[in-house]
This record gives C-alpha cells, structure tokens and sequence, in this order.
C-alpha cells in the first residue's frame, strides 16, 4: 500500500514555504477541505466541518473526495483545480488518444478502471504515467505500480467526465483478435457453456473482457465488427467448422473460420442475449440486443436460422450514436436539393423514397423530418424499426403480434391531428390507399417503396390498386437511391475516360471530368474501396409528369419524359 509520505506531494503554507498535509483520523487533508468547501458553497466554517464530519462516517479518504463532488458540495472542476494548484497536480482538461497505451490498460478490467476513475497512460522515460480523478486515491496508484513493475511518476488530475473518455477509448484502440479469444478455449467448452438468462440486454460490451471464454468469443466477434464498421455480422455453419464475414460496405467478407465444436454454445450466447429460446433449434426465430461499446450504444437484430449443418445467425448492427444527417449532407445535386427542400416544406401531399433494402432510404427520410421539425408541427412516424429517435417527434413501432401493422397504425394515426406523416412502407393496398389519401387531405406524407428506380413507383402504386388521377394529384416528388462503395482515398489513382465511355455516359457536349480508379492497399483490405455515398434520381410532379401519369402509368415514357425534362441519373455525376 503506497502511504501518502511516499508521496512528496507538498503544499505551501501561509509563508510560502513547504510543509507536509496534516490528517485526521477520516483521512482528511485539515484545513484546506475545509477551506474549499467554505469558498465553493458559501456556508460558515462550523457548519462546513458539520459537513465533513458527517460525510467521513466509514468513508476512506480515496471516496470522500467523490462523495463531495457526486453530493453537489463543490463543483468538480474546482475541487480538482484547487488540489492541482495545493498539491502541484497537473490538471488534464483532455487525453489525447496519443497519450493512451492499452497494453498498460489491459491488465486491469474496465469495470475497475471506471469505479475507480483512473487510467494508465503511455510510460514516459520508462516510468508509468496515470490520470485519476480523486487525488487521495492511493490504492489505485499501488495496484498500477505493482502489476505492471514499474516506478509510477505522481498522477495527473482529471474530470470523471474525460477520465471515462479515456478508458473506453484505451479499450476501443484494442480492435481485438478472434484467434486469441480462440486460444483460451477448453476443447470441451460445449459441454461446459451455461448462461443466466437475465443477461443481455444493455450491458457494457467492454466490461466483459475477462469473461468466460465463449462470452468472450462472442464479445470480440461484435466488438470487430463495430469497429470496422460492418452493417452485418453471419455465423454460418460448414462441414468441419463454422465461418464468421462481415458486410462492409454493402459486400460480404470472410473474417474467420471457427471451430465446428464452439458452434453450439456460439449459438447458445447469441439466444441468451437476444433472450430467445435456447432449446429451439428447429424453427427460426428474431430477437434484438442492445449493447453498449463504451460511449457507443449499438442496436442488433438477431435472426437465428435453422439449416441442414446446424444452425446460422445474421446480425444487423444499429448505431444508436450516429448522427441524423441534414438534407445538404445526403449528397445531392443543388438542383435537386432545391427541389427536395421545396418539397418536404409543402403543407400537404406525398413524397415517396424508394430503393433496396439497406439503401439508406431511412437515412434520407429523417433527414427530411429533421429539417421540417419545429415546435409548430406534429410529426408522427409508424416504422419497422425504429431506427433512431428524434427529439419532438412521436414514433410507433409496428408489432405484427398484436395486429398492429402499417395499415392499422396508419389508419389510427390520422386522427392524431398530424401535420406530418412518416409510413416505414407501403406494403399493400390499404396502407397504399389511406396514405394517398391523407396526402390529399392536409397532410405532408413520407414513404418508401421496393423499386428499382423512382418512375416505377407509379407502375407499383397503380398496380397496387391506386387510381392514377389520385397518383398524380398526391404526388410530389419521387426519389429513387442506391448506396454505391466510395474509392479509398488512400490508393485511388486518375484515369482517363475513353470516348466510348464519354459517348455512353452523355457526356461529350459537357467539359471532361476528373475521374479516378480503384487500386486497393492496406487501409482498404485491398478492395479498393472505403466507405460509401448515396447516389440519386428524382422526377418533380410537373404539369408534363402528371399528364402522362393519367394517361399511362408505363414507366419507359414516364422515365423518357423526366429525363427530357432535365432529370439526370443518379450515378453520372459520382461514378465518372
């Protein structure tokens, strides 16, 4: 135990000179707590000591400082500034990721890092460097000295706040190998696998690194998959293991071949998570997880599936943290960003959005919710999932177990007195029908549709059993979008576009663009590719457009008409 004279922490005294910090018998350093709490909460110095009396009842020096800042006795800045200035701390307002090293972190569990508000930082000169938020902390101090065998330089003071910070980013530069989650498996862990069935739901990812093996398999599988970012996780089974690949960027990649034997208690932790039936392995069955990585907060979908080598699991990952983009962040052209915030400011009628499934069309619609979002609207959304909550609007969860469906929701909603209406899908005729109809009566509607470009969706509508002089009255605007791979910045290369090429692409009255190729490198596991942008078309209701809605609803001239109107497909200006 490192006792506080190990420490030549000094403060000065009334002459400036150096004198050694006085206890009693609470550990507590007499007078300056007492001076601190006289100046921060303006109370006497006979009711301050009542104060510190009371709060030292079987309370250690290395808490009470705490206890003092969680009552709201003084702010936290101030009493840590107040003992930097006494003691000669130096006072971090931040921690740089340079000055984090996870291989000092790793040793301690995250759990103990936070209860105690300390941190490891990087050595320096071959001397251990640490960050804490409650100066008489001396335990701390003493397990970082003796795990790691090095000399500990005095601590550095910090806020809870970055003190948290810090260590979820420590554990968070740890992307975290499967083959050593592997290494510390029991060749007969599965017999062996058994899991509560109340954990799951909510938990802190990071506080489980000294689990059990599989729960650790499991963890470290989820935790590199956030990191890199990967929009699904699949677990399918083969005949002499099983395999583990990652969606990035809209494209399947294989990341891991596990042993056939972990197989079943894989399995079996993803159903405890997901609170679904561990005994089932007959039927398909969805649940939800919620976990949280640090700061980060991470929806997953489960989807357990049941095949001929055993069982296979998808997980959609959901991150619950990611911003809601503004109408001028989706990527569209000014023309059309015109016409689009033209649109969703309108009182009344329907803007549909449509696309594949994981094209980002929920992306775009609440970036237009956002946009319209005043105190002055009531905006209700139905949607499967919800997939963000914004502040001010209601949002409604379709629930097929209790019958409550789009249409159902819908149909209910209306007589909520919305202003605007925001339907996760048009899936039939019913739900079709009432939203055509509340955009016709008052209400600005939202939706999407499963089709292949934004002409289609009227061919869809009207064959869904919409009359096309109602299309053609309700309608706004028509956005159809996909989701296409970005080249990786750091290994794209200038081309040159043929005159074939320039010819195919409409391009040659128009000045020759810079266009570059995919190369691949290290930064982007060699495809060639890193992240992705929207690329989009969209056809304005003009008085041409819904003319020739009335008469047909062929989509080759509805598409030929829009395009000589001005309308440009959506990947000429991104892919050239």
């Amino acid at each position: 135990m490192i006792s506080f004279n190990c420490w030549p922490w000094r403060a000065k005294n009334v002459s400036g000179q150096d004198e050694r910090t006085t206890w009693d018998e609470a550990g507590l350093p007499v007078p300056y707590l007492e001076d601190l709490l006289v100046e921060e909460s303006g109370k006497d110095r006979h009711e301050v000591r009542g104060i510190l009396e009371s709060l030292s009842k079987g309370k250690s020096r290395e808490s009470l400082g705490r206890l003092l800042v969680e009552q709201k006795y003084v702010n936290e800045d101030n009493f840590l500034n107040f003992f930097a200035r006494l003691f000669g701390f130096e006072m971090l307002s931040s921690i740089e990721d340079d000055r984090l090293d996870f291989g000092h972190v790793e040793p301690f569990p995250i759990a103990y890092l936070k209860a105690n508000l300390s941190v490891v930082l990087r050595e320096e000169d071959g001397t251990l460097q640490a960050a804490v938020a409650d100066p008489f902390n001396f335990n701390v101090l003493d397990d970082f000295r003796q795990l790691l065998g090095l000399p500990l330089a005095k601590p550095k003071l910090a806020p809870a706040r970055v003190i948290l910070s810090a260590i979820n980013r420590s554990y968070g530069k740890a992307e975290g190998r499967l083959d050593a989650a592997l290494w510390d498996m029991d060749e007969n862990v599965g017999l062996q696998f058994e899991v509560p069935a109340e954990e799951g739901i909510g938990r802190d990812l990071l506080d489980e690194t000294s689990s059990a093996p599989v729960i650790k398999l499991v963890n470290q599988i989820i935790f590199k998959a956030i990191k890199n970012n990967a929009s699904d996780i699949h677990i399918e089974p083969g005949q002499a293991d099983f395999k583990v690949r990652y969606r990035l960027d809209g494209v399947l990649h294989p990341i891991d071949n596990i042993p056939k034997n972990l197989q079943a208690p894989v399995l079996s932790r993803l159903k405890v998570m997901a609170r679904l039936n561990i005994a089932e392995k007959r039927l398909p069955q969805d649940g939800r997880i919620e976990i949280r990585l640090g700061e980060q907060v991470v929806d997953i979908r489960i989807s357990i599936f049941p095949t001929a080598l055993g069982e296979r699991a998808v997980l959609r990952l959901l991150d619950k943290n990611a911003k809601i983009l503004r109408l001028t962040e989706l990527g569209l052209s000014p023309e059309s960003l015109e016409d689009l915030r033209a649109s969703v400011s309108l009182s009344h009628g329907l803007i549909l959005v449509t696309g594949p499934t994981g094209s980002g069309k929920t992306t775009s619609l609440y970036a237009a919710l956002q946009h319209i979002n005043t105190p002055n609207k009531n905006i209700l959304t139905i949607e499967d999932p919800v997939e963000y909550q914004i502040e001010g609007i209601a949002q409604m969860q379709v629930n097929p177990k209790i019958d409550l469906t789009f249409f159902s929701g819908l149909r209910s909603m209306v007589r909520q007195d919305p202003d605007v209406i925001l339907v996760g899908e048009i899936r039939d005729r019913e739900t079709a029908g009432i939203a055509v109809q509340a955009a016709m009566t008052g209400h600005l509607v939202f939706s999407t549709l499963h089709t292949n470009d934004a002409a289609t969706a009227i061919t869809r509508l009207v064959d869904m059993g919409i009359e096309p002089f109602l299309l053609a009255s309700a309608c706004r605007v028509l956005v159809a979008q996909r989701l296409i791979r970005v080249l990786c910045p750091a290994c794209k290369r200038p081309d040159v576009l043929s005159d074939q090429e320039i010819a195919s692409l409409r391009l040659a009255d128009r000045p020759a663009p810079q266009v570059f190729r995919a190369v691949g490198c290290e930064h982007c596991l060699g495809t060639g590719f890193k992240g992705r942008t929207a690329i989009y078309e969209m056809i304005k209701m003009t008085d041409g457009i819904q003319e020739l809605i009335m008469e047909t609803s062929d989509t080759r001239r509805i598409r030929q008409l829009a395009m000589t109107e001005g309308m440009i497909p959506g990947s000429v200006p991104k892919t050239v």
